[in-house]
């Protein structure tokens, strides 16, 4: 569900209340400074007219103009209020909107002491909703500048001076929420909830959004935010509950993840700075766990768009092999240097492998084996290869708002440094689990988190599947890298029918490259990514490690 969030009172602020109009609390008991407006200084003899003042405002004008626009707001004067800022039109707009969507009234307001141009004060009302009342505070400012024309003080519109939480084109509404709450539950029935499982809170928030009213259960009463509808649905915030009046009940919404997959994933990123995980059934796409560190915020797991590194040699390696371009036993030397388009790349150490077969350099993770094919491919074969057999880029319906991965087509050096994950391509660890899970069942398999029968979406699906001694290469590659390459540290006793793929992405301005790793164990496939840490089979291994033997 959203989560609630209360806001208390500043303490020690005087209250300045003078009567009530129509429900609302004016302002009062100021001097009649209060009422002046702020003029021009006369300007000197023989100038033209009066100077139009400039530089920091004063903290009388800092005061007068913060107190007739709190004033004008209160008093439900919405087209004086809206004349005291720098965008009138606005400000009535939303003013109009709060004064009608949130069901306040008797409203107070109590300003805190101005910091500079900023002026602090807390709200406090009563919530009434057909019958239903509740109380309701919470602090807020606003920034007062000089207006470059006339010199007067005004303030500087933004959502944030009606409500803290307020972003551009959100509201803030009372009423029957727009979703009952859910009980969301995991695979076998247990339940999921955000104080068991914090790292699912902003996913618990968007199954609400969208399933809540596909369920049994009934909306109860409630402030929120309802968030403006972004245009990409990666982007897509849910809408936050800011107080619950009469609590509904909820329905019960059943998940594709695994709470105990769920709780090991969030164990494997607990006190990271920062690292995100994801985990999948590759036979049918079904979403398992998903986590990140710091746990509230951003979901990088199925939002971020970070370059993958050399986890995207799966994908390279698939492409090379259906053109018949190399295959695991073929002589694939990795020189030491390799120019593409005037850029010269070169292997981590300088280091290379001479006479050596292409499944030795996948394994080693040697960058230019892949580099050096630059010259065979078209700049749009990567891009076709990573949709049409991975899924990457496809409009992924998993149930929660996903970035569903980019392969650009790009041209010379930068669609050279694509063959290994940098240059324009960006994934997440849900989009490079899923590579690991091609490769597992030999097709792609589309995320999701809950059912399609709920609203009867359409899966993504790829248009063709890897030649079979394409996938039989690969699945000997992974390997391969899991028993004797870059992640048999990390694969180190790990049972069953394993493949695995590090990766390592370079950042500009970042001492230490993303640390990627994706594997798979039988019929489960994940990926971690930790930034700013170094090597991926070190840092980010141990992470997929604990969820492949918590399955």
């Amino acid at each position: 569900m959203r989560r609630e969030v209360m806001y208390g009172l500043i303490g020690g602020s005087v209250a300045l209340v003078a009567g009530v109009v129509g429900g609302l609390t004016l302002f009062g008991g100021s001097d009649d400074s209060s009422h002046q407006e702020v003029r021009a200084a006369d300007g000197k003899a023989g100038d033209k007219g009066p100077k139009v003042p400039t530089g920091p405002l004063s903290a009388k004008e800092v005061q007068t103009a913060s107190r007739q626009f709190l004033s004008a707001w209160q008093s439900g004067d919405d087209t004086t209020a809206a004349g005291l800022t720098d965008d009138p039109a606005t400000c009535k707009s939303a003013m109009k909107a709060f004064r009608t969507q949130t069901k306040f009234s008797k409203v107070t307001v109590t300003p805190g002491t101005p910091e500079g141009d900023k002026v602090p004060y807390s709200v406090s009302a009563q919530i009434d909703y057909k019958g239903t009342k509740a109380a309701y505070s919470y602090r807020t400012s606003a920034t007062l500048q000089r207006d470059k024309s006339t010199g007067k003080p005004q303030v500087a519109w933004r959502p944030t001076v009606l409500h803290p939480g307020l972003a551009k084109g959100d509201t803030l509404r009372t009423g029957a929420a727009e979703a009952p709450p859910i009980k969301a539950v995991d695979r076998h029935g247990a339940v999921l909830t955000p104080e068991a499982h914090p790292a699912l809170a902003g996913v618990l928030d968007s199954l609400r959004d969208k399933y809540g009213d596909k369920t049994n259960g009934k909306p109860g009463v409630e402030l929120f935010i309802q968030r403006a509808k972004s245009a990409k649905p990666a982007d897509q915030l849910p809408d936050k509950t800011l107080k619950v009046l009469s609590k509904g009940t909820p329905g019960t919404l059943k998940t594709t993840l695994d709470a105990a997959m769920q709780s090991a994933a969030e164990r494997a990123v607990k006190g990271k700075k920062s690292a995100s995980a994801a985990a999948v059934k590759p036979s049918t796409g079904e979403i398992l766990a998903i986590a990140n560190a710091p746990e509230k915020g951003f979901n990088m797991a199925t939002q971020g768009s970070l370059a993958p590194g050399s986890t995207m040699k799966i994908v390279t390696s698939a492409l090379l092999m259906d053109k018949g371009l190399t295959s695991p036993g073929k002589k694939n030397p990795c020189p030491k240097y390799v120019t593409v388009g005037g850029w010269k790349f070169q292997n981590l150490d300088k280091s290379e492998i001479k006479d050596g077969t292409f499944a030795q350099s996948f394994a080693a993770s040697c960058n230019n084996a892949f580099i050096s094919h630059a010259k065979d491919l078209g700049d749009d074969d990567l891009t076709n290869e990573a949709r049409d057999v991975f899924g990457i880029g496809l409009n992924w319906q998993t149930g929660i708002p996903t970035f569903d991965g980019s392969v650009p087509v790009q041209h010379d050096a930068q669609m050279a440094a694509s063959l290994i994950g940098q240059g324009g391509v960006r994934m997440n660890p849900l989009n490079v689990a899923t590579l690991a899970a091609t490769v597992r069942a030999g097709s792609f398999h589309q995320p999701y988190i809950v059912a399609p029968s709920l609203d009867n979406r359409t899966l993504a699906k790829a248009s063709r599947t890897m030649k079979p001694a394409t996938l039989s290469g690969l699945r000997s590659l992974m390997k391969l890298t899991a028993t004797s390459g870059t992640a048999a540290e990390a694969m180190a006793g790990v049972s069953g029918d394993i493949g695995a793929k590090t990766g390592s992405a370079e950042v500009d301005n970042q001492k230490k490259p993303n640390a990627w790793f994706t594997a798979y164990r039988d019929d489960l496939a994940a990926a971690a990514v930790v930034p700013a840490s170094g090597h991926g089979g070190s840092n980010a291994g141990p992470l997929v490690r604990a969820i492949l033997t918590a399955g």
